[in-house]
């Protein structure tokens, strides 16, 4: 099966296709951005589908980044994801982009606790804990960086995500020992191309995954200004 992923939950916005049984992939775009992934993810998309023999009717499956991460973002690569599935008749997977971000450290799993963290601002992270093995430690939160150290207990933390540096800080801080060797802006994209294809859609659908409320919301006490007809 080919598997077309996408990713535009974090500081990034890429495009691959993966098939099964293949380690390289068969066509691959990333592109660093913290903004603009609406106007740039269409012609990557395209730009990939050109690379490949057969083109998106060779698409068997959709894997996309649900979050959390980017509202602006994660809306992005979903609207597309979901009328690309639509439009090729194939089923589309919603990938979390925490356990995206902790997948590199499960291909050779060591002693440790693997905390995937996305900055959330304000002092606070997207956290998610993991035993070496990839069973998770509870869902994911959006909390401190003292409570997501603190969820990790005596260690060692196997650090991975955009916010590793933070939580480094803070572990540093609580004489915790940590590994920063998963820092990464954004997850890798052939690493959501693999779980996709070992999720199944019914079960893991692409919708977003938020786990706190938008910053920006409308006051309730100031009504919206209406123009008089």
């Amino acid at each position: 099966m080919r598997i077309l992923a996408i990713d535009t939950s974090c500081g990034a916005a890429s495009v691959a296709v993966v098939e099964t049984g293949r380690i390289e992939p068969l066509a691959i775009v990333s592109r660093a951005m913290a903004r603009g992934h609406a106007e740039a993810l269409a012609p990557m998309v395209e730009e990939v589908a050109r690379g490949i023999e057969g083109g998106l009717p060779s698409i068997g499956r959709i894997a996309v980044t649900v979050g959390p991460g980017s509202f602006t973002g994660i809306r992005v690569g979903l609207a597309l994801a979901r009328a690309m599935g639509l439009a090729l008749g194939i089923p589309v997977v919603g990938v979390s982009t925490l356990v995206a971000f902790a997948a590199p450290l499960l291909s050779e799993p060591r002693p440790g606790i693997i905390a995937a963290a996305i900055d959330a601002r304000h002092g606070s992270v997207y956290f998610q804990l993991f035993e070496p093995s990839g069973r998770p430690l509870g869902p994911p939160r959006c909390d401190t960086l003292r409570e997501c150290v603190r969820g990790i207990g005596a260690g060692p933390a196997l650090l991975a995500g955009d916010a590793v540096e933070l939580v480094a800080a803070e572990a540093h801080r609580a004489g915790l020992p940590y590994d920063l060797a998963a820092a990464a802006a954004a997850p890798e994209i052939l690493a959501v191309a693999r779980i996709g294809l070992a999720l199944d859609p019914a079960h893991n659908p692409a919708r977003p995954l938020y786990v706190k409320p938008p910053d920006a919301r409308p006051n309730p006490a100031e009504p919206i200004a209406r123009t008089s007809a």
